[in-house]
């Protein structure tokens, strides 16, 4: 048997102690064993001096006695060889690390980018705020990373109805065990996915997001402070849960403009993989204008769309079509329809085809269309005409037609396509709602006068319009699949969605939800009759649940953000220090000497940086698995709301 190495005896040592090992990953974890090393933990010290070769080299002997030299503890602990998922010791160097291995290690060409295996939270609530984000990081291992991501607690519950707001009793499910509620959850829509996974993973049919596209100079109602790198880390953070939750045939349409669009179709083909790269669709947004760069007006944003897993000869986009079917008295027991008798070919390709056609009733002469050819030889002209597959002009009163036709049965149709027969593909220009006679090129305009009807004022800027979420739904999904829409806004999605009978998830941070968004699925569901309302027969019905995931550090966060001075900083300080999970290296209390350094910064901005870092990022939110503990003050109703979510029972 070989060697143990003095690095695999101590991992393992360390491992057989529960206490610092991640239940869900197996890996240790690295703050924790660095706080009891600080702390002198008796239990770390006995464990290390079981073993000779680690006491020799974590203890010194003075004076007949053994002392624990934390400093050289920590030190290894700290090393990046450590712990195979950590990236970096000091906030500001950075490792591109990729599958345990640095860039530098594996020879390769890779997607990466600076802070790509960091997590951005993307925090902000409000519009005015331009809220400077937060990397997490100062977050060494990824494991520590991955208890920041576990479910949480669910709370603000309501339910809303034609008949107005009731409180949540029941979390309906459907046979299978799946949630059957349509949802809006408030909170940061990184951690609302995660949370979802549990209960939705692998469930989700569609999911159409609109993110912040990083122009750095428009009035879109979320935070697009983003630069371009930090822009990459926010959308890869997401998109990758988001993944997690689409069904295997699944179908993610991003919406996004020139700015970031290459870059994006990149970080997608990297999730998704290449080959389930669908297309990119172009959506005409205006028709040219004055003042722009190079005097070139780029009147288009895009969608890219992916599927997770399914096959290329999957139909994951139909349409309905609708088709004049005839019954005669020659044809009593099938009906049927006219179809074009040629095929795109040319007489070179199809000699056979290239014939005069001749009534038999009458003698009339039809020659061949010269850029065509007739469907079938001339030597089957006669077995088809038989069995009545060739209607020519005057066979019927009804019919009005100049040329000979193909008369195709539905019996034909069915038996060839089965019950879906009337299903046409669709074309990639379905979205391009500038040719749409409803809307021409007025798409942004068309959904602004929508948002303009519902709320007497302009709330969203560019909200997108309700027949365009039309097609998307009716081309990729079917009643009650899911509909998913984790930058909800002006709440489009979700009234399409509900019209359409489909049960759809929404996630929003921004303040606004609370009125605008939510206000106006209320509006649907009591029956408005704006955009598509009057095409789908929408009448109102239905219901909805809305909840919020419970704060805790993310709530000073919040208050660090919309503060302008050093003495409120100091107040948030100390409410910080008594109500707030810090990191394990912060002390609770606030000496005299730590003041005078904070007030000395004279600079507000850095002053709410370095409050932000003392707060535990592990602890923003309610862990779920924390439910029961008191500190955090969860009613009984909401234990008992998370657990139907969570488990449909008692056990979570």
């Amino acid at each position: 048997m070989a060697k143990q190495t003095f690095h695999t005896k101590l991992i393992g040592l360390l491992k057989n102690t529960p206490d610092y090992v991640d239940e869900e990953s197996g890996e240790l974890l690295r703050a924790r064993l660095i706080h009891h090393a600080y702390q002198l933990d008796h239990n770390l010290i006995q464990l290390l001096l079981t073993e000779n070769e680690i006491a020799d080299r974590f203890f010194e002997e003075i004076g007949g006695r053994w002392i624990f030299n934390y400093n050289t503890f920590v030190d290894y602990v700290n090393r990046h060889e450590f712990l195979p998922g950590s990236h970096t010791k000091f906030r500001n160097k950075i490792i591109l690390n990729i599958d345990d291995k640095s860039l530098t290690e594996r020879g390769e060409v890779a997607l990466v980018w600076p802070y790509k295996d960091c997590v951005l939270e993307g925090g902000q609530t409000r519009e005015e705020e331009k809220r400077k984000e937060i990397f997490f990081n100062e977050v060494i291992a990824q494991s520590e990373i991955n208890r920041m991501l576990h479910p949480k607690v669910l709370t603000n519950w309501k339910r809303y109805t034609t008949t107005g707001e009731q409180d949540v009793t029941e979390i309906k499910r459907d046979e299978n065990g799946t949630i059957r509620e349509n949802l809006i959850i408030k909170g940061n829509n990184l951690i609302a996915l995660h949370s979802l996974k549990k209960e939705f993973g692998g469930k989700v049919k569609l999911i159409y997001i609109d993110p912040p596209y990083n122009t750095g100079n428009d009035s879109f109602g979320y935070n697009n402070n983003f630069n371009h790198s930090t822009w990459l880390t926010f959308m890869n953070n997401r998109l990758e849960v988001a993944k997690e939750l689409l069904k295997d045939n699944g179908i993610i349409f991003i919406h996004i403009d020139d700015n970031e669009m290459h870059y994006l179709k990149v970080l997608t083909d990297n999730i998704f993989g290449r080959d389930n790269f669908i297309a990119t669709v172009p959506r005409k947004t205006r028709s040219g204008r004055n003042n722009v760069p190079y005097n070139l007006s780029q009147d288009f944003d895009w969608m890219l769309m992916y599927t997770n897993k399914a096959s290329k000869k999957d139909d994951l986009f139909q349409r309905s079509v609708s088709r004049k079917y005839y019954k005669t008295p020659d044809f009593p027991d099938d009906e049927w329809r006219l179809s074009d008798i040629t095929v795109q070919a040319t007489i070179h390709e199809r000699q056979n085809c290239n014939f005069t056609m001749i009534n038999p009733k009458n003698g009339e002469e039809f020659p061949v269309n010269p850029d065509r050819c007739w469907g079938f030889p001339a030597d089957s002209f006669d077995d088809y005409y038989k069995r009545g597959k060739v209607v020519f002009p005057g066979d019927y009163d009804f019919l009005d037609i100049r040329k000979p036709a193909l008369r195709v049965f539905k019996s034909e149709e069915i038996e060839r396509r089965g019950d879906d027969f009337d299903k046409s593909s669709v074309s990639s220009n379905f979205l391009n709602l500038a040719m749409d006679e409803l809307l021409k090129d007025m798409v942004n305009k068309k959904g602004t006068d929508e948002i303009r009807e519902l709320f007497g004022k302009k709330a969203f800027a560019y909200p997108k319009n309700e027949l365009l979420m039309q097609r998307i739904i009716e081309y990729t999904t079917k009643e009650e699949d899911i509909v998913l829409d984790f930058y909800l806004g002006s709440g489009t999605t979700a009234a399409v969605s509900h019209k359409m009978n489909r049960q759809w998830i929404a996630v929003e941070q921004m303040d606004y939800v609370e009125k605008e968004s939510l206000g106006r699925i209320k509006k649907v569901i009591a029956g408005e009759q704006g955009g598509i309302s009057k095409s789908v027969n929408w009448h109102g019905g239905g219901d909805f649940i809305y909840c919020e995931l419970k704060q805790y550090n993310d709530r000073f966060l919040e208050k660090l953000q919309s503060t302008q001075s050093s003495e409120e900083l100091l107040e948030i300080w100390r409410d910080m220090s008594n109500e707030s999970f810090l990191n394990w290296y912060v002390k609770p209390d606030m000496p005299a000497e730590a003041k005078e350094h904070f007030s000395a910064i004279n600079d507000v901005e850095e002053q709410k940086r370095c409050l932000a870092e003392l707060l535990d990022k592990n602890q923003l939110y309610v862990h779920l698995s924390e439910i029961e503990d008191e500190k955090f003050d969860v009613s009984e109703v909401d234990k008992v709301l998370n657990k139907k979510f969570y488990g449909g029972g008692d056990d979570v």
